[in-house]
């Protein structure tokens, strides 16, 4: 069976990681997020690649492409591999720009890319957010300097894929600026709908 994924788009702190943790508990889909496949791989001390991880994060640069479809095509492979039935994919955070789409086009093209679940939120709301979750121990990039970078980027780089997905009707909009139980309600809509 060939993968079947949602890619879940959205700036940071618009709730990506909140929602797939509760579509996951609902629907038959596993969650990969590629920050977190990049975090972990950079944490590990055997890995080839964490030093370039590590430079691109502290750059604000995104991860190689390479690296990022490698660590992707891995984690879904040994998920199908220890269950056959888990072939739908919940992909956070990816593609974040025109590189990391054309070469998942190019490696991953057996994959069928159902719809782009796009968590829109205000800037203004996701900088909140951001700056409470790092009060809270969240991610060690969630300070202001940082973020600024992590939103422009997204505005730059990601905004644009989520406008081509869009013009192929493939963009399915959440207003995430409410609360979690709200967004999920809006969410179990379109997974209702679309499966």
């Amino acid at each position: 069976m060939n993968p079947q994924v949602v890619f879940v788009l959205g700036g940071p702190g618009a709730g990506k990681h909140t929602q797939c943790s509760n579509i996951t508990k609902h629907y038959n889909y596993t969650h990969l997020s590629a920050g977190e496949l990049l975090r972990e791989e950079r944490r590990r001390t055997d890995s080839e690649f964490s030093q370039i991880i590590d430079r691109c994060f502290k750059r604000g640069e995104f991860a190689p492409v390479e690296i990022t479809i490698t660590l992707l095509r891995r984690a879904m492979e040994e998920t199908m591999k220890t269950d056959e039935n888990k072939f739908r994919f919940l992909i956070d955070g990816f593609p974040p720009n025109e590189d990391n789409l054309q070469g998942w086009m190019k490696v991953m093209d057996k994959a069928d890319v159902k719809f782009v679940l796009f968590f829109d939120c205000s800037t203004e709301v996701c900088i909140h957010r951001c700056l409470e979750r790092g009060k809270s121990g969240g991610r060690d990039d969630d300070n202001k300097e940082s973020l600024e970078r992590r939103i422009q980027t997204y505005l730059q780089s990601t905004r644009p894929i989520i406008d081509q997905y869009e013009k192929q009707g493939k963009v399915r909009r959440i207003d995430t600026s409410r609360s979690t139980d709200e967004v999920f309600t809006q969410v179990k809509s379109v997974f209702d709908r679309e499966g």
